[in-house]
């Protein structure tokens, strides 16, 4: 072998050995931060998503608990942990993470009207940098909240209504009450994420006689979704509620999104983020699936007989 010769195929190698140990080098770990979301349901939900696109927390994805309520605290933090993505759960701190940084993805997730809010310019092309899923399937959800809780109980003529007081959803939710021909009872709370609120509200329902009630949809109720069935229940209070976990965990009836169509939806738009996608270019899901679930055993409690025809309606049944 020549003098040229060798040198090029030891020059070769030498070049070569560092790109063999790079590519055995572990990809590198996505830092991904949460604002909001301690509903465990959400966490393992998060986690579930996570695993079924190659994401797995605490190997190539780490997840770090951001502060709330204090904007220039947050936008601190998400400089000092080198945050890649943002999930961000129901609006308050959407808005929160959203005033902290304009550049860092934002997903949210229990978003409700993130159009009217302003934290996006439209679901199907949010530009900036927030992207995500809503809970809301429009103004008739709570329409058919009030329709299947009347037809549970006919002789309810006073229905109270669970909702923060910004909820956009009190107009079209009284506006169903009436085509019923039910009184409506607004239970309004100021602080949705605390429990003295609930028990206040709870309170008042109670002082207003109401027959029975209607839990309005968004994450500041599911914050709270242990307590507000306690109290429920407490009161003898036949509920309808937004998500089957509330029925699951012991409520009346449910009828809401598929959580887990919501779940996947999310976990598949982070995944697009981590790959690269701009999140302005990925439009937000609207849940077009819903169920209906009945828990028969709190019917029995309550003394309550549900319609056949109901019934038949259900997806599930919880004895």
């Amino acid at each position: 072998m020549d003098r040229r010769a060798f040198l090029a195929t030891v020059g070769g190698g030498l070049l070569a050995a560092p790109l063999a140990v790079e590519a055995q080098s572990p990809p590198p770990i996505r830092r991904i931060g949460v604002i909001g979301g301690t509903d465990p349901d959400l966490v393992e939900a998060r986690k579930e998503g996570l695993r079924r696109l190659g994401w797995l927390e605490g190997q190539n994805v780490v997840v770090e608990r951001l502060p709330l309520g204090d904007d220039s605290r947050l936008a601190q933090e998400l400089a000092r942990l080198q945050i890649e993505v943002i999930i961000a759960s129901t609006n308050p701190y959407i808005a929160s993470a959203k005033a902290a940084t304009t550049t860092i993805p934002i997903v949210m997730v229990y978003a409700d009207d993130p159009v009217r809010q302003g934290y996006v310019a439209s679901l199907a092309r949010p530009g900036g940098n927030i992207t995500g899923v809503v809970t809301d399937a429009g103004l008739a959800l709570e329409g058919k909240g009030f329709e299947l809780l009347r037809q549970a109980i006919p002789t309810a003529s006073r229905i109270a209504y669970l909702s923060p007081r910004e909820s956009r959803m009190l107009v079209p939710a009284t506006e169903a009450a009436k085509k019923l021909g039910v009184l409506i009872i607004p239970a309004l709370v100021e602080a949705p994420h605390q429990e003295p609120e609930y028990r206040r509200a709870f309170a008042a329902i109670a002082q207003d006689r109401a027959d029975a009630l209607v839990v309005g949809v968004g994450g500041e109720n599911a914050s709270q979704r242990r307590l507000i069935i306690e109290l429920a229940a407490q009161g003898r209070l036949p509920a309808i509620y937004p998500r089957r976990a509330y029925a699951e965990q012991g409520g009346l009836m449910s009828y809401g999104p598929d959580n887990s169509e919501l779940t996947r939806r999310a976990a598949a738009a982070l995944a697009r983020i981590l790959s690269g996608t701009n999140p302005g270019d990925i439009p937000i899901y609207q849940p077009t699936r819903f169920e209906f679930v009945i828990n028969l055993k709190t019917a029995k409690a309550l003394g309550i007989t549900v319609p056949e025809l109901l019934l038949a309606r259900a997806d599930e049944m919880i004895e």
